[in-house]
C-alpha cells in the first residue's frame, strides 16, 4: 500500500466483477475509494468491507445509470456521503452492461438503452464530476476491444467505442490541467455476469481458444492494468487505448 496515498478515487459499477477488483485495488495502493453501485447494495456494502478487511478505506454510494439525470444523482451521493474527499483524483468509468442482439434484432429502444449506460453515463459522469476532479488526476475508461468484431452486442460494442473516441478528444481536453485520460479494453474475463455461459464446457473452450493464453482472463488482471493508469507511473501517457484481452487479436490473425 502507498503509491496512491492520499489520493480519492471513485469507480463506477464497483461493487462486483471487474469494478470490485479495480476497488479493492485502488484501495491497496492506499487510494480512499468510493465504490459506486446501480442497485445491489448489499454487493457495494461487502466489497467495502473486504476492502476495510485489508487494512484499506472505502465507502459506497449508490446512483442508478443509463437514466436521465444519473450523472447529478452520482455527485450528489458522493457529496451527500460523511466520508468523502470534497475532491478526486482518480475517476473510473467501468459501469456498464452488454445487450445481446445483432442488427436485426436491435431497436431503437434497445438501441438507446445500450446507449444510455454504456456511452451517455461516462460521458456525464465526467462532464458534472470535472469540477470536483483535481489538477493531475486520472480518468480511467473501461471500454470494449475496438479491433475485434462483435456482431452480438452491437448496440454495446458502438456505444463502447463511442467512450474510446471520447477518451481521446478529452484527453487534448484535459492535458492544460495535467490530467491523463485513457481507456482500457478488457476481453473475457471470470465475473458473475459470464459464469452462466463459462459453466458450459464448450464455451469455455471455445473463448479459452480465441486468447494465445489459452485461457479466459481475471478481473484482477483488468484491475492491475487501469491501477497502473491511475498511478504516478501512467503521467506522461494520455489518449491511449490499452488492450486488456489476453492476445485476442493474434489468436485471430
Amino acid at each position: 500500500m502507498g503509491v496512491l496515498k492520499g489520493k480519492t478515487a471513485l469507480v463506477t459499477g464497483g461493487s462486483r466483477g471487474i469494478g470490485r477488483a479495480v476497488s479493492q485495488r485502488l484501495a491497496r495502493d492506499g487510494a480512499l475509494v468510493a465504490v459506486h453501485y446501480g442497485h445491489d447494495a448489499a454487493a457495494a456494502r461487502e466489497t467495502v468491507a473486504a476492502i476495510g478487511a485489508e487494512g484499506g478505506r472505502a465507502f459506497a454510494i449508490g446512483a442508478e445509470l443509463g437514466v436521465p439525470g444519473d450523472a447529478q444523482a452520482l455527485w450528489a451521493a458522493y457529496a451527500a456521503h460523511p466520508e468523502a474527499d470534497p475532491g478526486v483524483d482518480i475517476l473510473v468509468n467501468n459501469a456498464g452492461a452488454a445487450t445481446f442482439a445483432g442488427i436485426e434484432e436491435t431497436d431503437e429502444e434497445t438501441y438507446e438503452r445500450a446507449h444510455a449506460l454504456n456511452a451517455k453515463a461516462p460521458f456525464f459522469v465526467i462532464k458534472h464530476g470535472l469540477t470536483r476532479l483535481r489538477d493531475g488526476g486520472r480518468i480511467v475508461n473501461v471500454t470494449g476491444t475496438p479491433d475485434i468484431a462483435l456482431p452480438a452486442i452491437l448496440a454495446t460494442i458502438t456505444a463502447k467505442g463511442a467512450v474510446n473516441a471520447l477518451t481521446v478528444s478529452l484527453a487534448a481536453a484535459l492535458a492544460p490541467r495535467g490530467i491523463t485520460v485513457n481507456s482500457v479494453g478488457p476481453g473475457v474475463i471470470e465475473t458473475g455476469l459470464n459464469a452462466g455461459w463459462l459453466a458450459d464446457p464448450a464455451a469455455r473452450a471455445h473463448v479459452s481458444a480465441r486468447s494465445v493464453f489459452g485461457r479466459t482472463g481475471t478481473a484482477e488482471e483488468v484491475a492491475d492494468i487501469v491501477a497502473f493508469l491511475a498511478s504516478p507511473d501512467s503521467r506522461w501517457m494520455t489518449g491511449r487505448h490499452l488492450d486488456a484481452s489476453g492476445g485476442l487479436q493474434l489468436a485471430l490473425l
